[in-house]
């Protein structure tokens, strides 16, 4: 056992400090009032410069990629229509499926922007995978200027608000202003949720895929199908009409929700914008049309909710519940005489 030395503490000295505490003050003058009024002018501004969501914001700019390839692909849309048959219409329609209802009403927008219900990993992958084959860009993307529209939707700093021009709502916001695709740090204020996902962001960097890869297939299935001699026709027009026709109906599709539902429609909840229920563009979008319901409540897996309610999307998701691969659906509940959206008594 080692020995301890014990040494007599030391007195300690008791001593005084006094703290002189003077303070300075700075009188308030027109002058300071107007500087901190630009300062915080400038730091919103900055905030919302970051997104650079809503028209004010795109000084008038064009991102002139995305604008020839959006009017390429509506001019190959075109050509389709000159080189109609049966077995292109039928590829047309199952693409649009895979693409529009699975891809983004069910997988982009129920899934991933609002978590109306939970699916499996590798089908939450393989849906958003559908997804990236409607030109819309990748799921980051998407779902982050989607959450930012919910936030400011119909004011300040809405994406595309018909208060901002009918036509800047439809399509004029997409071809205006920084490409944001490949801003994933950025992007990532709104979906943090994605961007700590690698597979998400693996699908939004390569979001082209999918759709180079159906396109080479379509390319393939034109060509077998093809009478003899004509195969490089027959794999052109199968590219036609499942590629071209196919992403620019869609396109248009989606841009209708924005701009058409929040113009035309019937409004079933006194919400805080002008968001509309339209039965047209439900049917084009697979039940994304009835946008104030949606807006109303914006968690619910279920758009249409009532019986005459077209809504495909939701009957999709209802078939994965039942076979045991969606769970926590959830389901807007609303008295039908005071309807009132969600989180409002």
């Amino acid at each position: 056992m080692t020995p301890t030395l014990l040494t007599p503490e030391a007195p300690v000295a008791e001593t005084t400090t006094h703290i002189s505490t003077r303070v300075v003050s700075t009188p308030i003058t027109p002058e300071s009032i107007e500087a901190a009024r630009r300062l915080a002018a400038d730091v919103a501004l900055k905030v919302k410069q970051d997104l650079r969501m809503g028209r004010e914001h795109q000084q008038g700019r064009v991102n002139w990629i995305t604008a020839i390839v959006m009017g390429l692909f509506h001019v190959a849309a075109i050509g389709a229509l000159f080189c109609f048959s049966w077995t292109h219409l039928a590829v047309f329609c199952v693409m649009y499926f895979f693409a529009i209802n699975v891809g983004i009403g069910m997988a982009y927008h129920r899934l991933l922007t609002h978590r109306g219900y939970r699916v499996p990993k590798w089908l939450e992958y393989f849906v958003t995978a559908c997804g990236t084959m409607a030109l819309e860009g990748g799921p980051i993307f998407w779902v982050a200027t989607h959450r930012v529209h919910h936030q400011n939707s119909d004011h300040d700093g809405d994406p595309h608000t018909p208060q901002d021009g009918t036509w800047w709502a439809h399509a004029g916001w997409i071809i205006s202003g920084r490409a944001l695709h490949s801003e994933t740090a950025l992007l990532g204020r709104y979906a943090p949720d994605l961007t700590r996902d690698k597979g998400h962001v693996w699908l939004s960097k390569y979001h082209y895929l999918p759709l180079v890869v159906t396109g080479l297939l379509q390319i393939a299935l034109g060509a077998a199908l093809a009478p003899a001699g004509h195969a490089v026709m027959g794999g052109l027009t199968m590219l036609l009409w499942g590629t071209a026709l196919r992403v620019v109906v869609g396109l248009h599709a989606t841009w209708l929700v924005n701009s058409a539902t929040h113009l035309f429609g019937s409004r079933r909840f006194e919400t805080k914008d002008d968001s509309r229920n339209s039965w047209w563009v439900a049917l084009l979008t697979g039940g994304e049309g009835w946008h104030n319901n949606h807006h109303a409540h914006p968690v619910s897996a279920r758009h249409g909710l009532t019986w005459y309610e077209f809504d495909i999307n939701y009957y999709g998701i209802w078939v994965m519940e039942k076979l045991g691969l969606a769970r926590k659906v959830q389901v807007a509940k609303f008295d039908p005489k005071n309807p009132k959206p969600a989180g409002v008594l």
